[in-house]
């Protein structure tokens, strides 16, 4: 499983999408194959491209992936 996480930190233009502080499953795109965008699940249980500059990657063991992948 490559299951990736990231923090968001700053949700300015997407308050209702995003909250900062909390962890979003990154979801695999080879159109945002680039560093500037992200998609990630929202608040709706939706994934959408962000700027990948309003969130903090975070490097996950698989174990803890793998429950997270559930739950998040």
């Amino acid at each position: 499983m490559n299951t990736k996480f990231a923090v968001c930190t700053n949700n300015k233009g997407f308050e209702a999408s995003l909250e900062v502080g909390k962890l979003y499953e990154v979801v695999a795109d080879s159109a945002a194959e680039s560093d500037d965008m992200i998609r990630v699940i929202d608040e709706d249980g939706e994934d959408y491209l962000f700027e990948a500059s309003i969130f903090y990657p975070l490097v996950i063991p698989p174990d803890l992936a793998s429950v997270l992948h559930d739950r998040v």
